[in-house]
């Protein structure tokens, strides 16, 4: 019913020939809304990466000052050797000269009082030394271990990604060579169909060829609950002509997207909330608008699967 109404005032936009001011500028304000939605995206897994440089940066350093505290400790106890040598040296001189001088005594006590401050100040220092170090490869120790746990899940993530791709590959190999490609980038992984392969020119109806591929596609992410998936409606840069409810490109791009989302929910097992519908019109073409090979890969549907980073970002706020 919502379709139909929706079909109706589409009709009623196009009677007059002309889009009001308002719905241009709420098209220009979705795009620029998914636009800016895919550069938090693009930006957020570029941060995970970099973050994940300055931990291992900081790991280095901690290992770096562990190398040089050892240095220290070990300069500390040679240095608490060579006093103790001297003043073992110094107990057997002062036995000698007490039997000679009390004035020799004297001083021989002096310098062994001395002598034995500077040994404990010396073994004072080792101590502390010793906490400091103690206290530092703990903290070296935390540290590698919420590394080392980030590069797992990170890695966990990446096989996980291109275990879905090979799935995917698998469920849609009979439809290879037909506009439909497969790759894995970024950490994510890229679903592209051209509209040869779903759509008729100028339709936002799925054919049945199309429809046997996005099913296909639907029993793979209903297996995968754990990743978001988007779907992207795109076309070539030649307006639209078609005598329909649409008005142009961009208009076309979304009814084509969420053509391609009624599909995959009319799988029960695939979770709506993971789901996210949205149309590029002409403006993110993949090869150029100048032949009919480079519009015909420009005209397509990309569904990107991302993974969900939620245990990523909880190992972050712990380190």
């Amino acid at each position: 019913m919502l379709k139909k109404s929706l079909l109706l005032l589409a009709c009623g936009i196009m009677s007059v020939s002309c889009v009001s001011t308002k719905v241009y500028k709420d098209l220009e304000s979705r795009y620029a809304d998914l636009k800016k939605e895919k550069e938090g995206l693009t930006k957020e897994n570029q941060d995970l990466y970099e973050e994940r440089n300055t931990l291992q940066n900081d790991l280095d350093a901690l290992k770096r000052a562990y190398k040089d505290a050892v240095a220290e400790r070990d300069r500390l106890k040679q240095d608490y050797a060579a006093v103790s040598a001297n003043l073992d040296n110094l107990r057997a001189s002062y036995d000698a000269l007490e039997k000679n001088s009390s004035s020799a005594l004297a001083e021989n006590s002096r310098r062994n009082r001395e002598l034995l401050k500077e040994l404990e100040e010396k073994e004072r220092h080792l101590a502390e030394e010793s906490a400091r170090l103690e206290s530092l490869r703990k903290q070296l120790a935390l540290r590698s271990q919420r590394v080392d746990e980030l590069e797992g899940l990170i890695s966990a993530k990446d096989a996980a990604m291109r275990s879905l791709k090979d799935a995917i590959s698998r469920a849609l190999l009979d439809f290879e060579g037909k506009g439909l490609t497969v790759e894995q980038r970024d950490g994510k992984v890229y679903v592209s169909m051209e509209n040869k392969l779903l759509f008729d020119s100028g339709s936002w109806a799925v054919n049945s060829q199309g429809r046997v591929a996005v099913s296909q596609l639907g029993k793979v992410l209903a297996q995968n609950p754990d990743i978001a998936v988007a779907i992207e409606g795109h076309t070539d840069n030649v307006p639209y002509r078609g005598n329909g409810p649409l008005v142009n490109n961009w208009d076309l791009s979304v009814k084509r997207a969420t053509a391609i989302v009624g599909i995959l929910l009319e799988n029960s097992a695939i979770d709506a909330s993971n789901l996210t519908a949205s149309g590029k019109g002409e403006f993110m073409p993949v090869a150029g608008n100048d032949t009919p090979e480079g519009r015909a890969k420009n005209r397509r549907i990309e569904v990107v699967l991302t993974p969900k980073l939620d245990e990523v970002s909880r190992l972050l706020s712990e380190i």
